[in-house]
């Protein structure tokens, strides 16, 4: 949708930061709530102040005691012998493993992350994990709880911010985005037990005591392809339990003009692990 477009779309005035808010609060967004966001800022609609307007209207729903979290992966800093979209010759290989600037928490730009997602990591009290492709930001009480802890190797696993968010009961806010872009999905991945589960050697620039160097570490061999799939069973799920039970795990409404969907990420990601060690064995032929 072009910017013309979204803004006759809007027949009801521009998104703002207090409607916004407004909106993420009906969703079940509230104060002391930590939450995992991924957030498409075109799909909310035409937004008065963009990307910064929504890190507002979200530090607004949560509160000063509760804890913001955003993805701000950089996978350009990655082994480009795994590059395909689009792939680099190899003779170009062993210049950029020598050559890549190294990851700085501070300064390195998330890529494919989304506007949303870079104006966050860019802000003065947000802290950084130290992954140098797949980090998380967080802001708020437990930020450093969340962020301080992430391991090299494994990158989505028992050390890093997804579990910490998992100890936390956290939450996670699909913003105008699908169970695609679910990466506590990942966790799942390291827990799950499957035919075919692979590891894999990556690589990236880092620094060590002062150093610039390659750094080389183990990794699960990562497949998102089933997690809309997963989404959608997690989510029939929940609505089979009876409403006495008064069950709030999933919680669906709209923020501006996007679908979005707030779900409690512990009972997700044990879903998930059961769904893959099931389905994926399954597909495997295990």
């Amino acid at each position: 949708m072009t910017e013309r477009e979204a803004i006759d779309a809007q027949k009801n005035g521009p998104n703002t930061v207090e409607s916004l808010s407004s909106d993420l609060r009906a969703l079940g967004l509230a104060q002391g709530m930590v939450v995992l966001v991924h957030a498409s800022l075109s799909s909310l609609g035409w937004t008065s102040g963009g990307p910064h307007a929504v890190v507002h209207a979200l530090r607004a729903a949560v509160g000063e005691s509760g804890t913001i979290v955003m993805p701000t992966h950089s996978g350009d800093l990655s082994d480009p012998a795994r590059w395909e979209n689009p792939p680099v010759p190899e003779s170009w290989w062993q210049t950029i493993r020598d050559t890549m600037p190294a990851y700085e928490a501070d300064r390195t730009r998330t890529r494919g992350m989304g506007a949303t997602a870079e104006v966050f990591r860019d802000g003065k009290n947000v802290l950084r994990s130290s992954h140098p492709a797949g980090s998380f930001a967080a802001e708020g009480p437990v930020a450093a709880q969340i962020a301080n802890r992430h391991s090299l190797s494994w990158t989505f696993g028992e050390e890093s911010p997804l579990a910490r968010l998992y100890d936390l009961d956290g939450w996670v806010l699909l913003l105008g985005v699908g169970h695609e872009h679910n990466t506590s999905m990942h966790l799942a991945e390291y827990r799950a037990d499957w035919s075919g589960k692979r590891t894999q050697t990556e690589g990236a620039p880092i620094m060590r005591n002062g150093v610039r160097v390659w750094a080389s570490y183990e990794d699960v061999d990562l497949d998102s392809d089933d997690f809309p799939e997963i989404g959608r069973a997690y989510e029939r799920s929940r609505e089979s339990r009876s409403p006495a039970e008064g069950i709030t795990d999933v919680r669906t409404g709209r923020v501006g003009r996007a679908e979005c969907r707030l779900l409690r990420q512990r009972p997700m990601v044990d879903y998930a692990t059961e769904w893959m060690a099931k389905n994926r064995s399954d597909q495997s032929g295990g």
